[in-house]
This record gives C-alpha cells, sequence and structure tokens, in this order.
C-alpha cells in the first residue's frame, strides 16, 4: 500500500518551490506596483509555515535538534547570500568605480559608520537594563552595517528608475557593499575589550594592551587587509581569464553567465578556510573584476544574475521568518517589550539619519536635503546584522568556562539574540513598507479631494484643480527625491513650438516639461492625444532636461510644474 513520504527534504522542497512560484505570479504587481519588497513578503510567509504557525518549515529538526547547529546553518546561509549578493554588487558598479569615488565612499564607511556604531551602542546601554557599555558596543556593531539585500529595494526596479538619480544608486551600493565586511573592527574591538578586561577576564592575560594588539594585528591586518588583498588578486585573475577564455572562444554564453556567481561561491570558499572577511573580499573581487566594465556591459541585459538574486533572497528571508526567535521578544530575561519597541524606533530614526544629514555637503552624490533625508533613512539593517549576530555568539563560546558562559557573560548571549533579531526585524517591515505607504499617503488625499471635489464643480475648472507633484531640482518626482543634475541646465522647447505634447501648464501659469512617473493614467493619456507619446528617458538620462507627458498632463485635466 502506497504511503506518503513526508520527510523533511520532500516537504522544505514542496513548500520553496510552491512558494517562489505562487510568488513568481505576482511578483511584478507586489514590486513594481505596490513597491512591496520580496524581503517583506518572503519574511511573512517564513513565519506563517513555521513552527510557529503551520509548521512545514521545522529549522531545529533540520539541526537534529542541536541549538548550536542550527546557528551554524544560520550563519553558514547568511554568509552564502551576502557573498554572492556582494560579488553581484560589485559587478554593477562602473568601471574603477571605487578609485574614482573613494573620496565620498570613505566619508560613508569612515566617520559615518563610526557615528551610526556610537549611536546604536548608547541606545541599547541606554534602554536595556543591566547592560555594560562594552556589551553594548559589541551589541551595537552587529546593526551598524548597511544591508545589501534591503538597500535593493531603492536601488533597483521601477521606483528607483523614476525617482533615484543613478549617481545616488551607485553610491548607496557601493556603501552597501563595503560597510558589511567593514563591520568586523567595530565588533572585535567590543570583544577582545569584554574577552581581556572584562570582570571574568583571566588574571595576567594581557589586559587592554592584548586586546588591541589582536584588534590591529588580527583583526585590521589578518582579516580586513588580507581579504581586501585576497579579492582584488582574485578578481583580476578571474578578469584576465575569462577575457583570454573568450578570445579564444573557448567558454560557452551560459558559462560565461554564471561566471561571477562561481567566483563568489570559491571566494566564500577560501576566505572561510583560512578565516579571511569573505563579505569584503567578495566586493573588491566583483569590483575589480569588472575594472574595465567589459564584463558588466556583456551581462547588462541578462536576467541570469537577477534571477539567482531572487531566489537566494526568497530563500533567505523564508528561513529567517522560520528561524527567528519570536517567543523571546516577550519572554527573556534581559529587556522587556515596553523597553524593546521604543528601541526599535530609536535606532532607526537615530542610528543614520543624522549623521549622512550633517555631513551630506561633502557627498557629492547628495545635492539635497531631502536627498539626504532619503539616504540617511534607508540604511536598513538585515542579512549583514544576523551574519555578524552569530559571528558574535561564535566568539562568546571561545570564553565559556568548562562548557558554561563566563560569569560576566551569562546574560550578554541572550540579549544579543533578543536585541538584534528584534531591530533586524523593525527594519525589514519598516524599510519594506516605507515606500508603499509613502506613495499611499501622496496620493490618497488628492483622490479623496478630486472624489469630493467632482461633484461640486464644472468640467472646466475641474481641469485645473489638480495639485502639482513635489518638486526638486529640475525634475518631477512624487516623493521629490530626483535632484537637477550638476551642472546641466534643461534645454527646454518654447511653448507651442515642435511637439506640444511635451510641455503642459505649470501652477504659474507657464509652459514648462514634465517627466511621467508611471500609473494606469499614462495609457489615458497616450489615447486622448491620439497615441502620439514619445519616449524620451534617455533624453532624461543624458541630463537634457526634455520630458515625456506626465500623469496629470493638461490633456487630461491637471498641472504640474518642473
Amino acid at each position: 500500500m502506497p504511503a506518503l513520504a513526508t520527510t523533511n527534504f520532500n516537504i522544505i522542497l514542496s513548500v520553496l518551490g510552491g512558494w517562489v512560484s505562487l510568488f513568481g505570479l505576482v511578483s511584478y504587481l507586489c514590486k513594481e506596483s505596490f513597491y512591496l519588497s520580496e524581503a517583506l513578503i518572503s519574511l511573512l510567509a517564513g513565519v506563517s509555515l513555521s513552527p510557529h504557525a503551520a509548521n512545514f518549515i521545522r529549522p531545529l529538526e533540520y539541526a537534529s535538534g542541536s541549538e548550536e547547529n542550527l546557528n551554524g546553518i544560520t550563519l553558514a546561509f547568511s554568509r552564502l547570500v551576502l557573498g554572492v549578493q556582494l560579488v553581484l554588487a560589485g559587478v554593477q558598479l562602473p568601471s574603477r568605480y571605487l578609485k574614482k569615488q573613494w573620496r565620498p565612499l570613505s566619508i560613508l564607511v569612515g566617520p559615518i559608520m563610526a557615528a551610526m556604531w556610537l549611536a546604536t551602542s548608547l541606545l541599547v546601554w541606554a534602554l536595556v537594563p543591566g547592560l555594560s557599555l562594552l556589551h553594548a558596543l559589541a551589541i551595537g556593531s552587529c546593526v551598524t552595517p548597511t544591508d545589501p539585500v534591503l538597500s535593493a529595494v531603492i536601488v533597483k526596479g521601477k521606483f528607483a528608475d523614476h525617482n533615484v538619480p543613478k549617481e545616488l544608486q551607485q553610491i548607496i551600493t557601493a556603501e552597501s557593499g563595503a560597510n558589511d565586511g567593514l563591520g568586523y573592527p567595530f565588533l572585535f574591538f567590543a570583544l577582545y575589550l569584554i574577552k581581556y578586561t572584562g570582570p571574568g577576564a583571566v588574571p595576567g592575560s594581557g589586559g587592554a594592551r592584548e586586546a588591541m594588539g589582536l584588534w590591529f594585528g588580527e583583526t585590521w591586518g589578518y582579516t580586513i587587509l588580507l581579504s581586501v588583498a585576497y579579492g582584488a588578486v582574485v578578481g583580476w585573475l578571474a578578469k584576465e581569464l575569462l577575457h583570454w577564455a573568450e578570445e579564444r572562444k573557448f567558454v560557452d554564453r551560459e558559462s560565461f553567465l554564471v561566471f561571477a556567481i562561481s567566483l563568489a561561491l570559491f571566494i566564500v570558499g577560501t576566505c572561510g578556510m583560512i578565516g579571511s572577511d569573505d563579505v569584503l573580499a567578495c566586493f573588491i573581487a566583483g569590483n575589480v573584476f569588472t575594472w574595465d566594465d567589459w564584463f558588466r556591459l556583456e551581462t547588462l541585459d541578462d536576467s541570469l544574475q537577477p534571477t539567482v538574486d531572487m531566489l537566494l533572497n526568497v530563500s533567505i528571508f523564508m528561513w529567517y521568518g522560520a528561524v527567528c526567535p519570536w517567543e523571546k521578544f516577550l519572554h527573556n530575561e534581559v529587556v522587556p517589550l515596553r523597553r524593546l519597541v521604543p528601541l526599535g524606533v530609536l535606532v532607526l530614526l537615530f542610528r543614520r539619519l543624522p549623521w549622512v544629514w550633517a555631513v551630506h555637503r561633502f557627498i557629492p552624490q547628495i545635492e539635497e536635503i531631502r536627498q539626504a533625508i532619503f539616504v540617511g533613512f534607508f540604511g536598513p539593517v538585515g542579512v549583514s546584522a544576523i551574519f555578524y549576530l552569530y559571528i558574535t555568539l561564535e566568539f562568546l563560546h571561545t570564553m565559556d568556562v568548562g562548557g558554561e558562559p563566563r560569569e560576566d557573560l551569562q546574560t550578554l548571549p541572550e540579549a544579543v539574540v533578543v536585541v538584534v533579531w528584534f531591530i533586524a526585524i523593525c527594519s525589514i517591515v519598516v524599510h519594506g513598507l516605507s515606500i508603499p505607504l509613502g506613495k499611499l499617503g501622496f496620493y490618497l488625499p488628492r483622490t479623496l479631494s478630486r472624489g469630493v471635489m467632482s461633484g461640486s464643480s464644472s468640467p472646466s475648472s475641474r481641469a485645473n484643480d489638480a495639485a502639482a507633484p513635489f518638486t526638486l531640482g529640475s525634475r518631477v518626482s512624487s516623493f521629490g527625491i530626483i535632484r537637477r543634475r550638476s551642472g546641466v541646465e534643461p534645454s527646454l522647447p518654447p511653448p507651442g513650438a515642435g511637439d506640444t505634447s511635451a510641455t503642459t501648464t505649470g501652477g504659474d501659469g507657464s509652459g514648462r516639461p514634465v517627466f511621467s512617473i508611471g500609473g494606469s493614467i499614462i495609457p489615458k493619456a497616450v489615447e486622448e492625444l491620439g497615441g502620439a507619446l514619445p519616449d524620451r528617458r534617455g533624453d532624461l538620462d543624458s541630463g537634457s532636461g526634455v520630458a515625456s507627458i506626465n500623469s496629470s498632463s493638461s490633456a487630461v485635466g491637471g498641472s504640474a510644474a518642473y
């Protein structure tokens, strides 16, 4: 008699395959119409399928019932995702980007990152009772790096294309890639001091001098500098070998496209064996690999890398939803929920935003206050924080005495788990919903006011009642993010000359060009204008200032100022 083989392997394949297929059916609607990130949706799916709900995903069983094994699996999975993501992030940057933009990038990963670390640590120290400053510094370092996976929501897709300048997208990508690997010095500064100067430190172990010697020698020398050199050498050799093979027609198209991903796997594995910073090495290797822009341009229109990227994102956040210690947010021995919630809110507000705003004048890619607020707010906490969380737990286990935590470290492992996981979940939810809620907050009042006024005003008066979208610099955007291109003034055609569909009546009555922000009203505008809608996105990207029809064009009864 046939029986169901409900093994864990069969169940996890069914769940993962089914979810990816179902999400794929509505992925464009979710990401491009509702601006919902796949990270948030997959996290919710993981929670619903976890032991806390449907119990289809049972992580502890996969780890043979061992919490330590489960931590190791989560750490390895996070390393894999970060490694692939950061090689792809490095490949996506233009030729010699790190060399050309080292000044603004050094500001973002230097003083700003240090300020983020200190601000977060002070908030943790103030709101988590019974925690020493050194312990707070260790926890704060875990959530200091910005996450490259969650940052993709503002540097890829329709929202980024319409609202974020290309230069701003690139600096955000470069920062999220570089500061992920540079989290090690902040973390091990605190951990070495805890080990050698804490109340439970072994007498005669060397004290602060030993701690600082290890921090400079092992962390900066072996972990950081070696990983930079290793990533650069491997990336350059991979580039030259691929050039050589391609010139001789030795490599087929499929192997060519997958080369960057296989490079990421190689670096994660080899750096893991030598104990160096595989995350930073992957980012450096990716950028050096496309130093001459050849590979990036060859794969610009390829869909393999985004496909692998999507599969990894969906998988890792489903796993996080299943392994997240949800019950510990309510029941733990270190911090009550009434303190956790304010901590999550304050970290998202003050971890990054004030410091980016304070120094944005020194970053050429950030030219407006609104852009500084935008970049400061969108510094999400995600995969990198979970990665450093389990690095911290691994190091704390090395200080155990007789298999038990050191006396002064009894509550630190639980505090790290609860605080870092809670802040990461807050960031995934808040940053995942910020864009759709912002869009809703902008359009809903206008829609309601139009609905109320439509019954009481004449058609001729309604044509001039629509509110203009936010403007910033020389472009129109529903968020006001797009800025004027440096040194380039828009070239405006005279009103009434040439293609009159490129102009509309602004709020001041003058004819000014606008550009489309998408939406279902665009086809209506095309129909009413006889189907003639010139595509001038290329002109916008080149800085010419010529723009296409906006959804609030005078042809459909609205007005928008440039």
